[in-house]
């Protein structure tokens, strides 16, 4: 698969991206996690998704025990994680209320916890999960700039926030946030529409695109039974799955979306990540835009 080139000369990304929020959910051992990478190598995907919080704040320690099996593997994927999200949880005993925590000093801890988490020396990109109404843009630029200057991360960016808010934060900066990363698919349409995209794709940055499939409710849901026909309609047209052409849909993008798989099933995985080479018309993709939404556009 053709590699992303996300920050020139600097950074790029596998054209989809494995995600492990579920990771806690598959049942594997070490030994599973590490294969499932390689697999994943394998097919090119070279580019995997964490979080602090994932799992109740132990994805992360899973993830990092396979890595201490194959110390080499570093240096043949890019780990992207997130932080700033916080909520009562056995791993954080003095956390009382669900919370946003976009505080320098927190930054700081929250990155380095991941590395010793993951067991490794840097992250590749670091993002801020959500955005805290409390943010002050200075102190995350702060925490940011001493990250970078300590090696501790490469990139960073931001995840489910507002063209304004990423604004505000680049504003503060002297080097680029790499993306944005936001709920995309042909469920959640909202950034489509609101300005986020189109301001993404003036500043030549690739957001990153989670739950592609609509957190999965579109294979069961009857609320959703319009683009389940429509796209396996499509599909047959392309000789292709419903959720090929449900990741198609996001692909189709000017904005050049990198899809996450969440999928702990390699064969999954393998089905998704073959989207990247099914193009759909114009009127296939507005015709999935109306089976969503239940009405065409204006």
């Amino acid at each position: 698969m053709q590699r992303v080139n996300v920050v020139p000369e600097q950074l790029s990304f596998s054209p989809v991206v494995q995600g492990y929020w579920r990771l806690n959910d598959w049942n594997m051992q070490a030994q599973d996690i590490l294969r499932f990478v390689e697999q994943g190598l394998e097919l090119g995907i070279t580019t995997t998704d964490h979080a602090d919080v994932y799992g109740a704040f132990t994805e992360e320690g899973l993830f990092g025990q396979a890595m201490k099996l194959a110390p080499g593997l570093r240096d043949k994927i890019e780990i992207v994680s997130k932080c700033g999200i916080l909520f009562p949880c056995e791993m954080q005993p003095d956390v009382q209320v669900v919370h946003y925590n976009n505080d320098r000093d927190y930054i700081i801890a929250a990155a380095e916890r991941s590395l010793r988490e993951l067991h490794t020396e840097y992250l590749d990109v670091l993002l801020i999960h959500r955005p805290d109404p409390l943010m002050d843009a200075d102190a995350v630029a702060e925490a940011f700039s001493r990250l970078k200057q300590s090696g501790k991360v490469k990139h960073f960016g931001v995840s489910n926030f507002s063209a304004a808010k990423f604004a505000l934060l680049q504003s503060r900066l002297d080097f680029p946030l790499v993306t944005n990363q936001l709920e995309i698919s042909a469920i959640h349409t909202e950034y489509l529409f609101d300005g986020n995209l189109d301001y993404l794709q003036q500043q030549s940055v690739k957001p990153m695109a989670w739950s592609c499939l609509g957190g999965g409710g579109v294979f069961h849901d009857f609320q959703y039974k319009a683009l389940r026909e429509c796209a396996e309609a499509i599909g047959e047209q392309h000789n292709a799955s419903l959720d090929q052409v449900l990741m198609a849909f996001v692909l189709a993008l000017p904005s050049c979306p990198i899809p996450i798989i969440g999928s702990g099933n390699i064969e999954r995985v393998r089905q998704q990540a073959a989207a990247v080479d099914i193009k759909l018309s114009r009127q296939q993709w507005f015709s999935l835009l109306e089976a969503a939404r239940g009405y065409t556009v204006p």
